[in-house]
């Protein structure tokens, strides 16, 4: 009688092979292009039949969402942020999601599955759709929580929304628009940090504390 297999031990078997799916794909979508990787290529890479692949997956959009979606779960914002008691402390949070988010968006994985998502949109809407929906509004709502946090605090005065919008522009400047364009070389630890620290110093410029009794 062979041993009984755990319910455990099933999910894990499960998840190692959806992992090398995922990682087949995006390897497959980077080097050539979405529309011309075949699901039999995807499926050779990651050593799984195409039963297997359909069976997690469904369909090639299905697998480039599926990389999209596992990049984005780096970007969220951590849940356990300070209370804003100070506009000192404002400057610590602002800097580090800024840190934070362009350390993982200037990847050159993220960056790629970017450019693969701008020039699959005919193809394959849904990929662009998701790109926004799980990767680009998480982290525009997790900022806009910051900036309404400070506002209630009384650290800051405005609408969350320009004042999220008027950070990111900041921060990222026409950095993005080079890296998709293999203009510009991603930066280092040290220009990502400086980038974060002078994006939160020309946001608290713009708008700064509230005058008391205002």
């Amino acid at each position: 009688m062979s041993p009984k297999i755990k319910a455990g031990e099933v999910d894990a078997d499960a998840m190692e092979v959806r992992k090398r799916i995922i990682g087949a794909a995006l390897s497959a979508f980077m080097e050539g292009g979405y529309a011309q990787t075949s699901t039999l290529e995807i499926a050779t890479r990651a050593r799984v039949s195409k039963r297997e692949l359909y069976a997690l997956f469904g369909n090639k959009e299905a697998m480039l969402v599926a990389c999209i979606t596992e990049r984005a779960q780096r970007l969220k914002a951590p849940a356990d942020l300070p209370e804003l008691r100070s506009r000192d402390i404002l400057a610590e949070v602002l800097s580090a999601f800024g840190t934070r988010l362009l350390t993982e968006t200037t990847d050159p994985v993220v960056v790629a599955v970017f450019r693969l998502a701008i020039s699959e949109t005919v193809h394959a809407p849904k990929v662009a759709q998701a790109l926004d929906t799980i990767a680009r509004k998480p982290t525009r709502d997790a900022l806009r929580a910051i900036m309404a946090s400070a506002r209630s605090a009384g650290l800051l005065a405005g609408d969350p929304d320009p004042m999220a919008e008027k950070f990111l522009g900041l921060l990222w400047g026409d950095l993005m628009t080079g890296l998709l364009l293999q203009a510009a070389l991603r930066p280092t630890a040290a220009e990502i940090a400086r980038r974060a620290r002078e994006a939160t110093v020309g946001l608290l410029k713009i708008y700064p504390e509230p005058a008391a009794g205002a």
